[in-house]
């Protein structure tokens, strides 16, 4: 017999997932396989579906209302924007920032990425002797997602 249950509010879902940009490239993937092959894998990551609670802003917006009505094993492609997702790139975020009160010796290298003193993970986009300019938006602040999903199963 076809299971025929449909995601409602509150229920608990498995989703797989592979985000990526409008330009194709891949952010993100629960899948283990799909990070060797696009070049992202963590071997500090688990690769397995995202349990979540649907509808209840346990994930960004754009997948909450992205599930609900779907069948267990549909497959869907999810096309969110910034409202939806980690909000508009914020430039009063980008700030310069002298290097002593983030507690540094050296000039951090522009691209990469450090931890402030107030344990913030923020990329330095520039730096000089005295100074960096760091950006503390989140990384994919102001970025359309395309999320290709899959629900692996309702829990209840």
């Amino acid at each position: 017999m076809e299971n025929s249950r449909t995601v409602k509010k509150g229920d608990y879902l498995l989703i797989d997932y592979t985000g990526k940009f409008e330009d194709g490239t891949v952010f993100d993937t629960t899948s283990k396989e799909k990070a060797l092959k696009e070049g992202i894998y963590d071997e500090k990551k688990e690769y397995r579906p995202l349990f979540f609670r649907a509808d209840t802003y346990q994930v960004i917006k754009g997948i909450d209302k992205g599930v609900l009505g779907m069948k267990e094993g549909e497959e869907k492609i999810l096309i969110i924007p910034p409202e939806e997702a980690y909000g508009d790139y914020k430039s009063y975020l980008v700030q310069k920032i002298p290097l002593a009160r983030l507690e540094l010796q050296n000039p951090p290298e522009p691209g990469t990425k450090i931890i402030t003193p107030a344990g913030s993970e923020v990329k330095v986009l520039d730096s000089t002797e005295t100074s960096a300019t760091l950006d503390f938006n989140r990384e994919l602040a102001g970025k359309t997602l395309v999320l290709e999903i899959k629900l692996v199963s309702i829990i209840n």
